[in-house]
């Protein structure tokens, strides 16, 4: 059966400090999309909601703001990956026949400084990263998530030439992007020589720009089958047309690198199985929204997801194959790095962006006749969520 984004709805982000709390701005994410989509609550059968930093069925908190009519909730955590992971499973749903209208939504509401632990009192779910990392990069006293995304950045660099500036490059054209996107936490354009010039946190390999920002806000999505959205009336220009979850393999001790570590292995799988479900390759693709936690993971990224060859990264981005006039544009959104990153939404947050590229409504950050998008979204810990949407014409 298929899925249909039916509505999505978004907020704009917002600094720590600087939002909503996180019930009132799930609620408004979650009117947006019904708005969207045009209908009722009471048509909503089943609800997934999304989010990390917050207490057992914040989900229902945020829901029961918009209707108390009895339906399932489920709350989902699957670090940064939450938003996709909600998504999944109401596309699962849809699919299977279980339900015809459900909804996914994610918020967060974030402290501000880097990601830390929160239960120090009982085994880290990252133990095994942790030790991977230790062992890979030594004893580099950084947050958690600098040590394994800026060891991976230091990995590529060593193993193919690839230049600080080339990370620096991917975070100036975000800074680019950003400037369309009202929604956008930074909307200020960046140079590279902005982010070269701007406060070093690892010596050669990363400037603070190169990292997002904690985040708050909220995005969600009404995935329907097409049978009820012809029944309702709605808009069936995108559907989706494959979704894909991985989580771990082991890690090899003798082969294993930072850029394992960080889920380019999970992020090439999911892509894998993603081409061959829809029968296209990486080259049919028009849009993308990428997981670009820090400017060196979305380089690592091209090429898990086969928009290049392993190691050449580099050269898409000095070739301008990652933006507006190249071969592919990659998060028009501005991504993670501009737009934010509160982690329960990313993932539905790039579900919006990439509904409204497919439905020509992205306004001054259009795709010219986007027909194939591509969404990907990973968490440490693990799981990586490939989606591919499709425009539908009449």
């Amino acid at each position: 059966m298929t899925a249909i984004i039916a509505g999505v709805g978004m907020i704009p982000f917002a600094k720590p400090g600087a939002s909503a709390p996180y019930d009132e701005m799930g609620e408004v994410a979650i009117r947006l999309a019904l708005d969207d989509a045009g209908i009722a609550f009471e048509d909503v059968q089943q609800a997934y909601a999304s989010y990390v930093y917050g207490d057992s069925t914040s989900g229902q908190r945020v829901i029961y703001r918009v209707g108390m009519t009895g339906i399932p909730i489920i709350n989902v955590n699957n670090n940064c990956s939450s938003g996709s992971t909600a998504l999944f499973l109401a596309r699962q749903a849809v699919e299977s026949g279980v339900a015809e209208c459900v909804l996914a939504v994610g918020f967060e509401q974030m402290a501000p400084g880097a990601l830390g632990v929160v239960f120090p009192d009982r085994p880290s779910p990252l133990a095994e990263f942790d030790a991977a990392t230790d062992r890979l990069i030594g004893d580099v006293d950084l947050p958690m998530t600098l040590r394994y995304f800026g060891g991976a950045g230091k990995a590529h660099m060593e193993r193919f030439g690839t230049k600080m500036e080339t990370f620096a490059k991917i975070r100036a054209k975000a800074s680019r992007h950003a400037a369309n996107n009202p929604l956008s936490v930074f909307r200020k354009e960046m140079t590279t020589q902005d982010v070269m010039g701007a406060q070093v946190i690892w010596p050669g390999v990363m400037t603070r720009p190169m990292a997002c920002p904690p985040t708050c806000g909220a995005a969600a999505a009404l995935v329907v089958s097409k049978g009820f959205a012809e029944k309702m009336g709605l808009d069936t220009t995108v559907q989706i047309r494959a979704q894909a979850m991985t989580t771990d393999k082991l890690l090899d001790p003798e082969t294993g690198d930072m850029i394992e570590v960080v889920g380019a292995r999970l992020s090439r799988d999911a892509a894998r199985m993603v081409y061959e479900k829809a029968g296209v390759g990486p080259d049919d693709i028009d849009v993308i929204e990428l997981h670009d936690c820090f400017a060196q993971n979305e380089l690592i990224s091209y090429e898990a997801l086969g928009l290049c060859a392993e190691g050449d990264g580099e050269k898409l981005v000095d070739d301008g194959d990652n933006t507006f006039g190249g071969k592919y544009v990659t998060n028009p959104s501005g991504g993670l790095l501009s737009k934010g990153h509160p982690l329960g939404a990313t993932g539905l947050a790039q579900c919006f962006e990439l509904t409204n590229q497919l439905r020509g409504k992205a306004e001054n950050r259009q795709v010219d006749n986007a027909r194939l998008a591509l969404q990907h979204n990973v968490g440490l810990g693990g799981a990586a969520v490939v989606t591919l949407y499709e425009r539908i014409t009449a």
